[in-house]
């Protein structure tokens, strides 16, 4: 075993965890807005999720000093305050399918915003899996029918945007400092959940329903889909380039398809699944899984 081997299986493991708790998040997400305002279940999953990352700090004792300040401020607000904000937003004016593909054109920003700041170019390989994935994506979305409201469908993309705006952001970060992924995913969380909180202060919903079913869903979001998965996903970015990273997160709208089929039996249509198919050829393309030739 090479000596990058093992580090780049480790990412790759921390990847398929990542797209499983966030694939099942959107279920979650759809149930729990039934009993609490977006912005506010969305201040208190991240307020929580970073609290508890803190406390596995204390407990590893490792240090609670902040990373570079503004530059960890700036990704808790792209891709915890604007991305989950918005994408929960769309959700009130939007089905929970489609604003959950439309927030996976994350990885499209994403690879063109590393070019730009990074200078990631992408190869053949990776324009080659863009293309089946998008093409994979169309199919899913479905733009020739009704997206919902055009202020859910640019919502929902914005969310996108913003989200592959604090990909580009960690993966320089990276670059430039020797960084505790768990120390950054964590104050990144705070300075992003404490924005929501500001924004859900000001901003009328309804009021929380603390019940049993509002609380395991707050439970699940807060400690798995985000503390946990976040931390992940921080991991990904280290080890992997922001491409490969990236395009691969939409493993995630796609098990949310076939999540969706198990739990809601919403069955996907046949080009639904021609879709799938493609995003998953592309995620290969990319990653550049092939047969290793045995020496």
């Amino acid at each position: 075993m090479s000596p990058s081997s093992s580090p780049q299986r480790g990412a790759a493991l921390a990847l398929l965890a990542t797209i499983v708790l966030w694939a099942y998040s959107w279920v979650v997400m759809k149930q729990v807005l039934a009993y609490a305002g977006p912005l506010d279940f969305a201040a208190l999953r991240y307020l929580i999720g970073a609290a508890v990352l803190f406390a596995v700090l204390l407990v590893l004792r490792q240090s609670l000093r902040p990373p570079p300040l503004l530059p960890t401020i700036l990704i808790g607000l792209c891709q915890t305050a604007a991305f989950q904000g918005l994408e929960q937003l769309a959700l009130l004016h939007g089905g929970a399918g489609h604003v959950a593909l439309l927030a996976y054109t994350m990885p499209f920003w994403a690879v063109l915003l590393a070019w730009l700041l990074l200078g990631d170019r992408p190869t053949a390989r990776h324009w080659l899996g863009l293309a089946l994935a998008a093409t994979g994506l169309l199919c899913i979305i479905e733009p020739w029918h009704a997206l919902g409201s055009m202020l859910s469908t640019t919502l929902a993309l914005i969310g996108g945007l913003a989200w592959a705006a604090g990909t580009v952001l960690s993966k320089r970060l990276f670059r430039r400092h020797a960084l505790n992924v768990l120390n950054l995913t964590a104050w990144q969380m705070l300075a992003g959940g404490l924005a929501l909180g500001l924004v859900a202060l000001v901003v009328p919903q309804r009021p929380i329903a603390w019940n049993r079913a509002f609380i395991g869903g707050l439970a699940y979001s807060a400690v798995l889909a985000s503390a946990v998965a976040w931390w992940l996903w921080s991991i990904v970015l280290q080890r992997l380039s922001t491409t490969v990273a990236s395009v691969s997160s939409l493993g995630v709208p796609v098990l949310s398809v076939l999540l969706a089929w198990l739990i809601l039996r919403e069955r996907p249509s046949a080009l639904e699944g021609a879709g799938i198919v493609l995003v998953l050829l592309g995620l290969l393309a990319v990653s550049g899984i092939r047969a290793r030739r045995r020496g």
